[in-house]
């Protein structure tokens, strides 16, 4: 565990005293005050009207009852939730999870992480995060329908284009959206666009959303690799996950010339030497919602299924966490060091333990953090609002050349930051100043509020 500067210790301790429980908040809050020493050193302004303490608050946290119907005709209850950290940059912005673990805790570090993350995009946006414990899986269209128009009878009093600007995140997709934008117009009386992301093409949406966070992760891997003089072409790669994030990371990484030869969910990970085959997974994941270990029977051939596997066991050049927090830990770590890894991108939230992170940086690695690497999702949902804003539809090309010049910049920031505070190559460091110090420029000049 990297040391905080003296100066930051009683903000942290305060963060701690103050979230009691909440163990993803606190590791995401000490990895940014890690980060800050060398900021406050060179700019003691911004310890200055407790501006760090600030931004370590959210400004508002909303949890609500969420009851619904299921198809037995019982009535089922869920929490729902809604952080909006930090609306220095512009409205709140940030997806909605559905999924069983989710809590308050977890709500605040996503949102948290998001503050940075959309500072780093450039883009008019703030941080935010919302969900609900209620898992989608094995619910009918029906159920889920009734979940999400409930869900969103609260929501809806706490949003809007100019204040807080929800999207998807895991277990939201576009049917979910859908459900929700449905209810938010119904119960508003009125066709506001740009009130959620990650819409259907036919009622808002943007071209190249769906790709966005996983083309942006590999979009930053290879500007990463780039730096250091070598690319994609002919690299063995990892990929965790099957979801959006993961699908489209792969294809991104086969158009560059990489060889993906596994994948997972959370029942296992398979493993094709031949490369996978993205179509099947698609098919499998996308159409069928089915499970991982499907794509074995369908496809045979030179692939297995590891059940209850770690993925990270599988020798590879450059690994891509794209499923869900701290998945990749101090001993996967070791493992992918050992096999000769030589990047790590985080394409999920906080995938890699503070451990496993120190262990890259200690081997060399290059990593890459998901405040940084995953952005692209983030970002295209900007753009999407812009296209609401201006009631214009991009093109898939246009709009995937504005998130490859984004990632571009975001790259750029995190390396030119991290040789500016003296600690060159360590992205991680750059990242965090560099989305601290838009943030915390903004709020100075917005005074205490």
């Amino acid at each position: 565990m990297n040391s905080i500067d003296e100066k930051l210790q009683p903000i942290l301790s305060t963060v701690l005293h103050r979230n009691s429980g909440e163990a993803e908040f606190h590791q995401a809050a000490r990895e940014v005050l890690e980060s800050l020493g060398r900021v406050v050193s060179k700019h003691p302004e911004y310890f200055d009207e407790a501006l760090i303490e600030r931004i370590c608050e959210p400004e508002r946290q909303i949890i609500f009852r969420v009851p619904w119907i299921d198809d037995n005709n019982q009535v089922q209850i869920n929490r729902g939730f809604r952080v909006q950290f930090n609306s220095a940059l512009g409205p709140y912005k940030g997806g909605i999870r559905f999924h069983p673990s989710v809590n308050v805790g977890i709500i605040k570090f996503l949102g948290f992480e998001q503050t940075f993350k959309n500072a780093l995009t450039g883009l008019p946006i703030g941080g935010g995060k919302g969900g609900s414990d209620f898992d989608p899986k094995g619910k009918s269209d029906r159920e889920i329908m009734r979940f999400c128009q409930s869900f969103m009878i609260e929501l809806h009093r706490h949003i809007g284009e100019y204040v807080d600007v929800p999207a998807g995140d895991i277990g939201v997709g576009a049917r979910e959206i859908g459900y929700m934008f449905g209810m938010y117009k119904r119960l508003n009386n009125r066709f506001e666009a740009g009130v959620l992301t990650g819409k259907g093409l036919v009622y808002g949406g943007s071209r190249a959303r769906k790709e966005a966070t996983g083309f942006g992760t590999v979009y930053f891997v290879r500007s990463m690799l780039a730096q250091s003089g070598t690319d994609f072409d002919g690299k063995r790669c990892v990929v965790s996950g099957s979801g959006n994030v993961a699908i489209y990371a792969m294809e991104k990484v086969q158009e560059f010339g990489g060889r993906v030869v596994a994948c997972s969910d959370s029942s296992g990970y398979i493993l094709d030497e031949d490369g996978i085959d993205l179509e099947l997974v698609k098919q499998i994941k996308e159409v069928n919602r089915g499970r991982i270990a499907d794509y074995v029977e369908l496809k045979r051939g030179n692939s297995k299924f590891v059940k209850g596997g770690s993925i990270w066991d599988v020798p590879c050049e450059i690994a891509l966490p794209c499923a869900t927090q701290n998945e990749l830990n101090g001993a996967n770590a070791k493992t992918l060091i050992k096999n000769g890894v030589i990047a790590v991108a985080e394409g999920a939230n906080m995938p890699c333990t503070p451990e496993a992170v120190q262990l890259f940086q200690k081997a060399g690695v290059l990593f890459a953090p998901g405040k940084a690497a995953n952005a692209g999702g983030v970002a295209t949902s900007a753009l999407e609002m812009q296209q609401n804003a201006s009631r214009d539809s991009w093109s898939f090309a246009k709009t995937e050349s504005r998130l490859e010049e984004i990632m571009t910049n975001i790259h750029d920031a995190c390396h030119n930051t991290a040789e500016e505070y003296g600690a060159p190559g360590d992205y991680v460091l750059g990242a965090n100043i560099a989305g601290f110090v838009r943030v915390a420029d903004a709020m100075h000049a917005m005074g205490v509020i």
